[in-house]
């Protein structure tokens, strides 16, 4: 978005508002929103105001989140539920705990046997309505506990596997051992998991190096201001 003051549209945050946030890496989706939500309490002089996001992208990703404050949290679900669009990089391989490259390589495999055909082969068995099982390093609640603290202290639970839909998978550049691509897919999706299958389906290993989601639906990422920008339009703005 534009530094421009005159480009900035005005919000009514305490009615309900949505924000575009391009999230930077290493913050969680709930860093941005505790952010976010600090900075509104300051400016607006309240003492509580209600900030939500709408579908979380893990700390190693950037790109598109979807905040929303006062009456407009609402309508989280129904953003959650529009197609995301990604772009990143698989290292082929290697398989981590986490299926990226939060946590340290677990297993090594060959990948001089991986030819092109065989890429294109593995890519367009994941095109379409599939069945994918969420990593263990995941938000996912079982028993009322997020998986990844259940997997941080080295337990396993089965995780059942899920119907998401994938409507495009195309690779944008191949460099063994790495792999650029670009997703178009349903809600729910996991993109680390599709690393992982993807490599299992090359008779390899593969987990994920970088992830940037660019959409949400009709939503894009270059429409959205970074963590900073926001900070410093709720600093000069005048809410009074």
């Amino acid at each position: 978005m534009s530094d421009d003051d005159s480009s900035r549209p005005s919000y009514d945050f305490l009615a309900g508002a949505m924000l575009l946030v391009d999230k930077p890496q290493g913050w969680t989706s709930f860093d941005v929103v505790n952010k976010i939500r600090y900075k509104l309490k300051n400016s607006l002089k309240v003492s509580q105001i209600k900030v939500g996001h709408a579908g979380t992208l893990d700390p190693m990703a950037t790109g598109l989140l979807i905040l929303c404050t006062g009456k407009a949290t609402r309508q989280i679900d129904e953003y959650q539920g529009l197609p995301k669009t990604y772009t990143g990089t698989f290292r082929l391989g290697a398989t981590t705990p986490s299926y990226d490259a939060e946590t340290d390589i677990d297993e090594t495999f060959p990948i001089d046997h991986i030819t092109e055909e065989m890429l294109e082969s593995a890519r367009r068995q994941f095109l379409g309505v599939i069945s994918q099982v969420p990593p263990m390093f995941s938000a996912i609640k079982v028993d009322g506990q997020p998986l990844y603290k259940k997997a941080r202290k080295g337990e396993t639970i089965e995780v059942k596997a899920r119907e998401v839909r994938i409507d495009s998978f195309d690779l944008t550049r191949v460099e063994l051992p790495d792999i650029d691509f670009h997703v178009q897919c349903s809600k729910g999706t996991y993109i680390r998991s599709l690393a992982h299958d993807y490599g299992k389906a090359l008779h390899s290993g593969a987990y994920l190096t970088a992830l940037r989601r660019t959409a949400i639906g009709p939503y894009r990422v270059e429409d959205a201001w970074s963590v900073e920008q926001w900070v410093q339009y709720l600093e000069a703005a005048d809410f009074s």
